[in-house]
């Protein structure tokens, strides 16, 4: 067994270095034929070399479904131009010198494009040459060079805004680490093979001008070595020596056409999940009513005198049998489904039991039936992965594991809608549309799309739903784009953290503290049933999800607990103290880092006039509620316009109290109490509630 392990670890190994060493090998073999002789039946061997070389390249292109698969096109492109090349000039010397001999003085190869696939009539033979460099360096190579060129300028241009949709992805938790480690990778190495193909795409350009100049060179320096150095007529020279060096041209420019057509594919493709037969076959053939009218076509100019009549009624009669073809295939699949989704006899009704008792569902999705594809694992529906990520995510961030969101398809709802329910009552209700691309406006674009205009479901931004051509346009001007499945999945993740509160029951209470007894049994049984009960808890962890503070730590809120609860101690009196042990915690959820604190803060003034409404009875005057929320909403503004967290740090006694009063209409403001927050870290308050404005 160790022998055979080390025999084919040292087969692998000897591969690995065959791989090395292949494009060393391939550079000295190209160089040597630029120098050294060869003999015709090694340019016989290398010519044939060459055209297998760019059918395989043809191919490779044709069966790839992304540009990146075949990533390594440029540098294929460059060695393949040098081989022609070197062919040239080896080919090129030994006509000169032996061209005299006859027609297969340079290989049976280039004999055989010289006399069998020209006739041996070497004007034909130079049109031909002639038409191939035309095709290849007007058509082909130029319309190759400009994809490249605009693809590369659009792939770069994008670059920022795919950034964007990476990292907005990674933040709302549809993706992990590695997998946006991998997306920026393929960003970066997709703008490099466009940039990379624009440049090499030159390298077939000039092959073709370097075609054109050899052969006028071969005809003249062939001329020129029969009449001269062989004393040949005129005649015999012109035709010997023209027949080689066009047979010698076609040899190169064939396999020249072949590897231009294969750039052309390579950076003309559409990115699908098809090769480019696939993408070709399925929408060239996709619609019967085309392949109708085409027969009809055929069919009319088949019966016109004078015409072909009978290749265009052959050609009319087979595009109308696969026209039939095609429709009773569709009909057939058509009545299939009719059958499956017919509902069979309705049998006896039964009497009403226990389980015809449907009990509601913490969390669920509805959707109407154009979103179903969405949420078929049949028909690879991504949103269903994306929820699993969302509920891992807040699981990790929150601390508590979120219901399971139970999905169903719903004929009353709009075919493009969607609504999110938590306890059987609808919390969320937005449209998708699948197939095509949400481009939100974060603020700052440079441009306007073409869609239809919506608002982005979680945060209320502006936003256009584009076709999928638009993409990258929309991402050049600045726009977030992501997709209906991600649009859902933010909208869910955003509805997971407002709503945490209410999703917190006794049983996810009770596992917490299982979770937490594995490693602190003790800290447990000495809080819990002993101190508070778990209802009161509960409904403790509920307040500080409520304001949107992580419960991850459950050992430091049942030390707090430990040290101030009584049975007799009032929830909401421990939430605030809790909310001063995980000070640290809150403090940095809003402010991460260790720089200064930016905050709205309340003026003097104010402060005491709430101090003594909460001493009288805890009641605010009506005049002056509507007065302090004019004023929350006005400060609140300006912190989102200098790009500030928007929490407002007030006195200890007064938190509660205003937290309750002004999150009833700014659900995006943040009340903290100065005890909340650390010693060492610096307080500058950038917008004032109260004072003068």
């Amino acid at each position: 067994m160790n022998l055979m392990d080390t025999l084919g670890r040292q087969n692998w190994l000897g591969d690995a270095r065959m791989k090395l060493l292949a494009g060393p090998l391939l550079i000295i073999m190209i160089l040597s034929m630029m120098i050294l002789p060869l003999p015709p039946f090694a340019l016989d061997m290398f010519f044939t070399f060459n055209i297998a070389m760019s059918v395989m390249v043809l191919l490779v292109s044709m069966f790839t479904q992304k540009p990146l698969d075949f990533a390594a096109f440029p540098a294929v492109l460059l060695f393949t131009t040098l081989l022609r090349l070197s062919l040239n000039v080896a080919s090129t010397r030994v006509v000169l010198m032996n061209g005299d001999a006859g027609g297969d003085a340079a290989g049976k190869v280039i004999e055989a494009f010289g006399e069998f696939l020209i006739g041996g009539n070497f004007a034909v033979g130079l049109v031909v040459f002639l038409i191939l460099v035309i095709i290849n360096f007007m058509v082909i190579t130029k319309g190759a060079g400009r994809i490249a060129e605009v693809g590369a300028r659009f792939t770069l241009d994008s670059m920022p805004g795919k950034q964007m949709a990476i990292d907005a992805d990674l933040n709302a938790g549809l993706i992990g680490e590695e997998d946006a480690k991998q997306r920026r990778a393929e960003v970066a190495q997709e703008a490099d093979f466009y940039g990379s193909m624009d440049g090499a795409s030159k390298f077939v350009r000039g092959d073709a001008v370097a075609g054109l100049i050899i052969m006028v060179v071969n005809l003249i320096g062939g001329l020129l070595i029969g009449v001269i150095q062989h004393d040949m007529a005129v005649a015999d020279a012109a035709r010997t020596y023209a027949l080689l060096t066009i047979g010698d041209g076609l040899v190169a420019q064939i396999p020249a056409l072949v590897i231009s057509t294969a750039a052309g594919v390579t950076v003309s493709r559409v990115n699908t999940e098809q090769d480019v037969g696939q993408q070709m076959i399925s929408q060239l053939f996709a619609n019967p009513q085309v392949l109708v009218l085409a027969a009809c076509v055929m069919g009319l100019l088949g019966l016109v005198p004078g015409m072909p009549n009978l290749v265009f009624l052959l050609f009319s009669t087979l595009l109308g049998s696969l026209a039939w073809w095609m429709i009773r295939q569709r009909d057939d699949k058509l009545a299939e489904q009719a059958t499956q989704e017919a509902p069979p006899p309705s049998p006896e009704v039964p009497e009403a039991s226990w389980d015809d008792v449907q009990l509601v569902d913490t969390l669920g999705l509805e959707v109407g039936h154009r979103l179903i594809p969405l949420v078929d694992h049949r028909q690879d529906g991504e949103l269903l992965g994306r929820i699993k990520s969302v509920r891992k995510k807040f699981a990790q961030e929150v601390g508590f594991l979120p219901p399971v969101v139970h999905i169903r398809d719903n004929l009353e709802l709009g075919p493009n809608t969607y609504v999110l329910t938590l306890k059987g009552v609808e919390i969320g209700r937005a449209e998708a549309h699948p197939g095509k691309w949400l481009a939100i406006d974060p603020g700052q674009v440079s441009g306007q799309l073409e869609g239809t205009p919506t608002q982005d479901p979680a945060f209320g931004l502006p936003a256009v739903w584009i076709d999928a051509g638009q993409r990258e346009h929309a991402q050049v001007y600045g726009y977030t784009v992501v997709d209906a499945s991600t649009v859902v999945a933010t909208h869910l993740n955003h509805l997971l953290h407002r709503h945490a509160g209410d999703m917190l029951g006794r049983q996810e209470t009770q596992q917490l503290l299982d979770k937490l007894g594995e490693e602190s049994k003790s800290l447990v049984e000495d809080v819990v049933p002993k101190l508070v009960s778990l209802t009161t808890l509960q409904r403790l962890l509920q307040n500080l999800l409520e304001e949107e503070v992580s419960i991850r730590d459950l050992r430091t809120i049942l030390d707090t607990l430990a040290e101030h609860a009584s049975p007799q101690s009032d929830t909401q009196d421990l939430t605030a103290v809790v909310r001063v042990a995980l000070g640290r915690a809150i403090t940095q959820q809003w402010f991460p880092g260790q720089g200064e604190l930016h905050v709205i803060g309340l003026d003097a003034n104010l402060e005491q006039v709430l101090s003594q409404a909460m001493n009288g009875g805890g009641a605010i005057e009506p005049g002056l509620a509507d007065t302090l929320m004019q004023q929350t909403e006005a400060a609140v503004t300006r912190q989102e316009a200098l790009g500030e967290p928007t929490v407002l740090v007030v006195p200890h006694s007064l938190r509660p109290l205003l937290s309750r009063f002004l999150r009833r209409r700014l659900r995006q403001l943040v009340v903290m109490s100065q005890a909340e927050i650390p010693d060492d870290r610096t307080i500058r308050v950038t917008a004032l509630v109260g004072g003068r404005q």
